[in-house]
């Protein structure tokens, strides 16, 4: 039985295969800890996975394929959902790094497109952004 025949289609099954990913990387450094689990149980909940499905990609999440998006949009919303769960301990591993270049990749960010939306993640995840940047976001309108 295949993956698509316990989750059916469309849109429902590409937010499995994106909290498969989610999952993944919570997981790529050890066990999940506690702050990821926090996390990982609101993502279930804002993408309607029933706890079924959610125990499902707990137990092997690696079973499930990353689903490209259609707008840039939507791949810049899932990698930051990325992001937020592998900073929810703070760091980002050199395993994390890797696993969220081949997702990104997997989105369909080209290799350098992704390269440099990695890179620019990780500084304002990780609080190293300029002034001029901090200054850009607060002058942001909503």
């Amino acid at each position: 039985m295949s993956i698509s025949d316990l989750f059916g289609s469309g849109e429902h099954l590409r937010n499995i295969n994106h909290f498969a990913c989610i999952v993944n990387l919570a997981s790529v450094d050890g066990e999940i800890n506690e702050q990821e689990e926090i996390l990982l149980k609101r993502f279930a909940h804002k993408m309607d996975i029933t706890e079924t499905e959610y125990k499902t990609v707990i137990r092997n999440p690696k079973e499930f394929h990353i689903s490209p998006c259609n707008s840039v949009e939507q791949r810049l919303e899932r990698l930051h959902d990325l992001f937020k769960i592998i900073f929810a301990d703070s760091t980002i591993d050199r395993e994390e790094e890797e696993l969220i270049k081949r997702y990104a990749i997997g989105l369909g960010f080209s290799s350098a497109a992704s390269e440099s939306i990695i890179k620019r993640s990780i500084q304002i995840f990780t609080g190293q952004i300029s002034f001029e940047d901090y200054r850009s976001l607060l002058d942001k309108k909503e």
